[in-house]
């Protein structure tokens, strides 16, 4: 719900536990008044009829109340929006008309030296506010091209507290979303990526808490990014003690774009949620709107999947394929996926990339007949591809070097033995059209898995100045998966990085689901999933069960019980070499992939609830949806002598009784939610599955 004051000047945005409220004052200056538990519009008017603070020297009475701070003027804070033509740097705008239109927001603003029209868009989702912003060069006599330097999406201001503290995901590859937090002091702390892709070293996404919110009790501010090009999230603490979050695309050095006469922009979404229950309820608020309003046929489950990579790497046969499609069918799979070295000459990571079509030698009859195969097994058929890169050692580059990123007169750096390609160039768009179009034509292709293995480095492209490459791809790669998906409405998608490299809400509104991590080692796994779950369902957390111990990885060796468990609790898929497993345990992985379809609308669509997070002892997570509810519990290790805690249940009744499949008994749910249930793990790397049903 929106409301708007008497005067036309105060807005309100109230979802059903939360407020958030601006003001446009008679100097057409936009300032925040408010954002947490929901007031209603006299409140809010009440706020905008307060006195400003007294003035003081040196200070900015605009620092730390505006909506959207510009780049000049009164204004010491960083700017969210910097701009400049050849001779004048910065804005001064003009109030120019708001509209509300159902749950969205739009102020309009005018600065009329650089013909520049900035819009400021707010659309409410539940307690989520999407705030966003659109710039138009309006053209006109003496009008210049503008560069746009910087162009944050917004800035959050947060009401004043004694102690804030920020908790964010940080990482690399291979140890992804790292849940970390530290206390908030006088200054600035900055996250990004400088990469051209969301990077496995941050996610977009932070939080702020005051007074101690725990995992289930207190107040905490979120925001979330939806971006997936290179980006930059600031907190801020200003002075006189106010903190502020600004975020957006690019990063300091590499600007945004430039706006020709006539031209336009539009940012990402920078989303911001408040909660008044803790971290878990702020996850589970992030959860129930990605399934509403960001993620793909969010309300279906996805299956149960086999990729080969692991059981192949390189080396790659029609006829291999198709005994691991049948292993992997008798396990109960439902999608079979391909993954490298089906195409072009791609027999190792040196070459190929760029040439989608099938190796002629591998597969002499193209995909076809085994996705046929597969599809007679019961099982969708996918594929894996890498769009983005070019092998110096392919037909593609051969024919079009130019097509490559890289500064003129410099080297070209590769990784992984590949380059960049410049989707800023339009031919280079419309070859990827042509290539993928009928690739997913010439087959019956339900599945893509869509990597990215190169990041920026040296962006560039010869003959253009300016920072077009930086801003121009991820625009790009949304216009040509948003294509493909119109063109092919069966094909699901997932997102893939080097493992999660590509992890965020812009990326979401376009996949079916994303590749978590590259690694699959089940105890560091349980790490990497808790942090991704302070913002993503399990819904989009594709999660794979490998060989154990893992040749590449720790040396570790697990269980099936433990690896099947900890992969369970997002999107069970199964990565290992099916030849090499015993009868005994394809019997087992078969109980286990049964287990998990019977759990799967619990844990894909249900409300989570971190019960213990993982740090060495017992850790636990419950699903609830309905009537139902289950618990995945896993002990890294236990000393000797040690008794485990019960574990305490939350989302319960606390005055029904719920029967545990798994243990024979029948619970009261204020036992389960206040003494907890007794789970029986011991030794090291133990885990366990306990469904429970209100009777």
């Amino acid at each position: 719900m929106i409301e708007v004051g008497a005067d036309g000047r105060t807005w309100l945005l109230s979802g059903p536990t939360s407020s958030y409220a601006l003001r446009l004052t008679d100097r057409d200056e936009l300032l925040h008044l408010y954002w947490g538990a929901r007031i209603a519009l006299a409140d809010a008017e009440a706020l905008a009829a307060e006195p400003p603070l007294p003035e003081r020297p040196f200070e900015s009475p605009l620092d730390g109340r505006e909506e959207y701070p510009v780049d000049g003027g009164p204004r010491f804070a960083r700017p969210a929006l910097s701009v400049r033509d050849d001779t004048v740097r910065g804005t001064e705008w003009q109030h120019a008309g708001s509209a509300v239109d159902g749950d969205a927001l739009q102020v309009h603003f005018r600065d009329p030296l650089h013909h520049l029209r900035i819009t400021l868009a707010y659309r409410l989702r539940g307690d989520v506010v999407e705030r966003s912003v659109h710039l138009a060069h309006e053209g006109g006599r003496g009008a210049r091209p503008l560069e746009v330097l910087r162009a944050d999406s917004a800035t959050w201001t947060l009401p004043w507290r004694e102690r804030w503290r920020l908790s964010q995901l940080h990482g690399r590859w291979a140890a992804e979303s790292r849940l970390v937090r530290s206390a908030v002091t006088y200054g600035e702390k900055v996250i990004g990526s400088r990469r051209g892709h969301t990077g496995h070293q941050h996610l977009p996404w932070v939080a702020l808490d005051a007074e101690g919110a725990t995992e289930e009790h207190g107040e905490v501010y979120s925001c979330a990014l939806a971006w997936s090009g290179s980006w930059r999230i600031a907190v801020h603490q200003l002075p006189d003690g106010t903190a502020q979050i600004s975020g957006g695309m690019g990063h300091d050095d590499c600007g945004v774009t430039v706006l020709e006469p006539g031209a336009s922009i539009a940012t990402p979404v920078f989303a911001g949620l408040w909660s008044g229950d803790g971290f878990g309820g702020a996850s589970r608020a992030w959860h129930a709107y990605q399934r509403e309003h960001v993620i793909p046929h969010a309300d279906t489950v996805r299956p149960v999947l086999y990729n080969s990579w692991e059981a192949t790497g390189f080396d790659v046969t029609e006829e291999q394929q198709r005994a691991l499609a049948r292993k992997a069918a008798a396990l109960g799979v439902e999608l079979f996926v391909v993954d490298d070295a089906w195409f072009g000459g791609r027999v190792s990571d040196r070459s190929g990339l760029g040439d989608w079509t099938p190796n002629p030698d591998r597969f002499p009859d193209g995909l076809r007949p085994l996705a046929d195969e597969v599809h007679r097994l019961g099982m969708r058929f996918g594929i894996w591809v890498e769009p983005e890169m070019v092998n110096p050692d392919s037909d593609l580059y051969r024919a079009h070097p130019d097509w490559a990123q890289h500064q003129p007169g410099r080297g070209r750096a590769e990784f992984r033995n590949q380059l960049v390609l410049d989707l800023s160039r339009e031919d280079v768009r419309a070859y990827l059209w042509d290539r993928l179009d009928a690739l997913l034509t010439g087959a019956p292709i339900d599945f893509v898995k869509w990597d990215f293995n190169r990041s920026f480095t040296d962006a560039g492209r010869p003959g253009a100045a300016g920072p077009e490459p930086w801003w121009a791809h991820g625009r790009h790669l949304y216009d040509l998966l948003d294509r493909l998906r119109a063109a092919h409405p069966a094909v699901a998608f997932e997102s893939c990085s080097g493992g999660g490299g590509r992890v965020d809400l812009g990326i979401l509104s376009r996949v079916d689901q994303v590749w978590t991590s590259d690694n699959t080692d089940p105890l560091d796994r349980l790490a990497i999933q808790h942090g991704f779950s302070q913002l993503h369902p399990a819904r989009v957390m594709a999660a794979w069960v490998t060989d154990s111990p893992h040749v590449l990885l720790n040396g570790r060796a697990s269980s099936l019980r433990f690896r099947f468990v900890s992969a369970m609790a997002g999107v069970l898929g199964i990565g290992a070499d099916l030849a090499r497993w015993s009868e005994s345990e394809l019997a087992e992985a078969r109980e286990w992939v049964d287990l998990y379809k019977e759990i799967r609308p619990l844990v894909q669509l249900g409300d989570l609830y971190r019960l213990r997070p993982p740090e060495g002892g017992l850790s636990a997570v419950q699903y609830v949806r309905g009537d139902e509810a289950v618990v995945l519990a896993w002990l890294g290790a236990q000393a000797y002598g040690e008794e485990q805690a019960p574990v305490r249940l939350r989302g319960l009744d606390p005055a029904a009784s719920y029967a545990c499949r798994d243990t024979g008994e029948t619970y009261r749910g204020a036992v389960l939610m206040r003494r907890g249930l007794r789970t029986g793990l011991k030794g090291d790397l133990d885990a366990g599955v306990f469904r429970l049903r209100r009777v």
